[in-house]
Formats: structure tokens, C-alpha cells, sequence
């Protein structure tokens, strides 16, 4: 058992991984910027050390200062949330050199699948279902043209190491491609250091689905249903449920298997998260990720397991505290992504929190590293909480969901909890009616966002 873990985060996440271990009786260590000071994380962690100004490359993406923390506080092991340098390869590779555990997938895996193109190949060969597109980068405007023509159109560009939604641009005809093919380029190069795009079909009206899988490192893995997160902001996820309300058992039972069948084929490890769009009955990979997600706590809910918890034990060598026959879902769950943002043009709002209060009852659950008085730093991202409610089913949870945001309580800094009340006033959201251009359609209709 470990002694002493590093958590390698700030914010809600370095919360929800510091509670977890002190419910095993693992003393943990928190890293923060000179502008995380006073942060919630830092004072409930057991030990704190501060790692660098409030640039995020000179703190929590600097390698060799986190490594250093763990040297001085002999933290044995680095859990490192999601985000920043949850899935960098080198820091994986590093922490092993140095003798120390990485609470997350082995190296290979991370540089495997973080390559969009290589993961592609990967998923096609374990037998996932993949999108139509092509076989690999694409270095020439004639050859995009020749694969659009092929696959038909509309078709999307992808630039090979993006994420967040940058390097992505839709080709809606023939005519479109020369600006879409050199955009995607032009903003992979700026971004990410690497111009090589790929193409795949454009699905129409699709919903994202995710299925949560995790292994045990030696050939074991199971899935833990899915998750619909199609209600989506310029590629960034806004709305979590689970299960999702347009998947049968049926094919909840058949991709779980194909994707839990993947992952213990290559003797995956921890938690995962692989990524599909679905349309017509249909499932196409789009990408894994190689850590914990965001929205994990939905999963949580509806299995009542602690998947934290759970990626501590198998990194320590343990075997899974469950099995597949014993994950069965009970009730549904939703989770709201609330940002210090301010509407209707989503522009970040940081400040000081004049007053906080989290709502509470049953099946409600508020992960926020809030506090009265507590000054949102301008340097990261605008997630200031997240809101998850779980009923015996989906109206139970949307009714529980509006109760719960009105009895939220943040002042000091705008929200986007307004945005929540309106939507839950919306049919489509009522009946689970969208896919994954509704919400950017919405808010161009509604607030004037495009």
C-alpha cells in the first residue's frame, strides 16, 4: 500500500483524489502555483509544495519541479487528475525512471493513443469500430480531395495531435476543402507543433457517447456503460449523462464488451475513457483517453463504485475490487460543468468569491473547490465546479438536477448556471432529443453565440 501519493493538479480534481486516498489512509501531497496559495487543495492536502510562478508551464507542467516535490516530501507515487500532464508520455516515462508510480496507463499506451491517427489503426486492429476516413496523415491538398470524393461529403479535418476542438474544420463540399484543408494545418502547426491532419467523415447529426472502461494492467478489463456528452460548446462538453438516454441495452451490452475486449487485449491499466460518435444505431471511434474524465462522477453514480479509488488500488498491483457481473447500473445520472464565464459570449470571469453555498440532499453531489472569500486566478481553466445529481431515473435526476442549481449559491463572479435553468426548460432536453450540434444551434439562437 502506498504511504504518501503527489497529486499533480489543482482545483476540483485535486480535491476529489486527496479525499479518495484519505478514505484509504494514504497521506497525500499537494503542488500548487504562487497563485494557488491559498487554494482549497493545498490546504487540505496532509503536506503542500509550491512549485513555480502562476504560468502553468513554469508550475504544473513543469516536470522536473514536480518531480522534485515528490524527492522532497518522499511521495512514493503522482496521481495526476485529468488535464496538464495527465496524458504527457515523457512524464510517465520520467516517474519511472526516478522510482516512482504513475496512478495511470503505462507510457506506451498514453503516446499510443494520444496520436490520433495511431490509435485509429489501433482501435480498427482490436476490432473497435472506426468512422470512415483516411488510412492515415494526409500531406497534400489533391490527396484530401481525391479521399473527400471517396467517403463522400461533408467530410472533417482533423489535425493529427489536436484536441479541445483546435485543428478541426468541416469541408461541407468539394469547395470547401482547400480552405478547410489549410486551416486545420495552419492551426495543428500553431497549437501543437505538428501540421499533419487526417480526414474522416462528417456524420451529420450524431450523438457523443463514451464508454468508461478500466483494466487491471494483466489482461482484465471491464466497461462501465456510457456516457452521453453530446450537448457540446465549440468541442468542449457542457452536459454529462448516463446512461445515455438513446442506448439500448442491447448495444450498451455490445460496445462495452468490443471496447472492455480491446483494452484487456493490450493489458491496459487504470481508467480510460474511448470515444464515439453514434448515429443511426451506429458507433465510430473517435478517440481514447488515457485518464480519468471530467465527467467520471456520473459513472459513479449509477455503478456506486469509486473509480479514484479504484485506480490507486491497481496501481499498487491490486486486482479490481469488482467484476463485470457485478457493475450494474441503478438510476440515472447528470452532471453540469459550472464556469466562472460570463454570458452570453462565454468570456472568463475571474474574481473573488463573495459568497459560496453548495446545494445538498439526496442524490446531489457538488465537486468545487469554492470557498467564502476565495479568489478565482485568471491563469487556468474557467471550471469552477461541477454539479452531479442521481435519481431512480432520468426525470427523477432532471427534476433533482433544477432543484439542486437553484439552491447554488456563487456571487462574486458570473456563472454559466443560468444557461443550466434555461436549458432544462427546453423540450429537447426534457425528452433526451439532441445530438451534437443542438446546444451550438441553440446558443446562436438564444444568446447570440456563434
Amino acid at each position: 500500500m502506498f504511504s504518501k501519493i503527489l497529486v499533480a493538479n489543482r482545483g476540483e480534481i485535486a480535491l476529489r483524489v486527496i479525499r479518495a486516498a484519505r478514505e484509504m489512509g494514504i497521506q497525500t501531497v499537494a503542488v500548487h502555483s504562487t497563485a494557488d496559495s491559498d487554494a482549497m487543495h493545498v490546504r487540505m492536502a496532509d503536506e503542500s509544495v509550491c512549485i513555480g510562478p502562476p504560468s502553468s508551464t513554469q508550475s504544473y507542467l513543469s516536470i522536473p519541479a514536480i518531480i522534485a516535490a515528490c524527492e522532497i516530501t518522499g511521495a512514493e507515487a503522482i496521481h495526476p487528475g485529468y488535464g496538464f500532464l495527465s496524458e504527457n508520455a515523457n512524464f510517465v516515462q520520467v516517474i519511472e525512471d526516478h522510482g516512482l508510480t504513475f496512478i495511470g496507463p503505462t507510457a506506451e499506451h498514453i503516446r499510443v493513443m494520444g496520436d490520433k491517427i495511431t490509435a485509429k489503426d489501433t482501435m480498427k486492429k482490436l476490432g473497435v469500430p472506426c468512422v470512415p476516413g483516411s488510412e492515415g496523415g494526409v500531406t497534400s491538398l489533391e490527396e484530401a480531395k481525391r479521399i473527400g470524393e471517396e467517403i463522400g461529403y461533408p467530410v472533417i479535418i482533423k489535425a493529427t495531435a489536436g484536441g479541445g476542438g483546435k485543428g478541426m474544420k468541416v469541408a461541407q463540399t468539394a469547395k470547401d476543402m482547400e480552405k478547410a484543408f489549410q486551416t486545420a494545418r495552419a492551426e495543428g502547426k500553431s497549437n501543437f507543433g505538428n501540421d499533419e491532419v487526417y480526414i474522416e467523415k462528417y456524420l451529420t447529426t450524431p450523438r457523443h457517447i463514451e464508454i468508461q472502461v478500466f483494466g487491471d494492467g494483466k489482461g482484465n478489463a471491464v466497461h462501465l456503460g456510457e456516457r452521453d456528452c453530446s450537448l457540446q460548446r465549440r468541442h468542449q462538453k457542457v452536459f454529462e449523462e448516463a446512461p445515455g438516454p438513446s442506448i439500448t441495452a442491447e448495444e450498451r451490452a455490445r460496445i462495452g464488451k468490443t471496447c472492455a475486449d480491446a483494452v484487456a487485449n493490450i493489458n491496459y491499466i487504470g481508467a480510460g475513457t474511448i470515444e464515439f460518435l453514434y448515429e443511426n444505431g451506429e458507433f465510430y471511434f473517435i478517440e481514447m483517453n488515457t485518464r480519468l474524465q471530467v465527467e467520471h462522477p456520473v459513472t459513479e453514480a449509477i455503478f456506486g463504485v469509486d473509480l479514484v479509488r479504484e485506480q490507486i488500488r491497481v496501481a499498487e498491483g491490486l486486482p479490481m475490487s469488482f467484476t463485470q457481473d457485478d457493475l450494474q447500473i441503478n438510476g440515472h445520472a447528470i452532471e453540469v460543468r459550472i464556469n466562472a464565464e460570463k454570458l452570453p459570449n462565454f468570456a472568463p470571469c475571474p474574481g473573488k468569491i463573495t459568497q459560496y453555498h453548495a446545494p445538498g440532499g439526496l442524490g446531489v453531489r457538488m465537486d468545487s473547490a469554492l470557498y467564502d472569500g476565495y479568489s478565482i486566478p485568471p491563469f487556468y481553466d474557467s471550471l469552477i465546479g461541477k454539479l452531479i445529481v442521481h435519481g431512480r431515473d432520468r426525470p427523477e435526476a432532471l427534476a433533482r438536477l433544477g432543484r439542486a442549481l437553484g439552491e447554488l449559491i456563487v456571487d462574486g463572479v458570473d456563472t454559466t448556471v443560468p444557461l443550466f435553468h434555461a436549458l432544462l426548460a427546453e423540450e429537447d432536453i426534457q425528452s433526451g432529443g439532441y445530438n451534437i450540434h443542438w446546444l451550438e444551434h441553440w446558443l446562436e439562437t438564444n444568446l447570440g453565440d456563434g
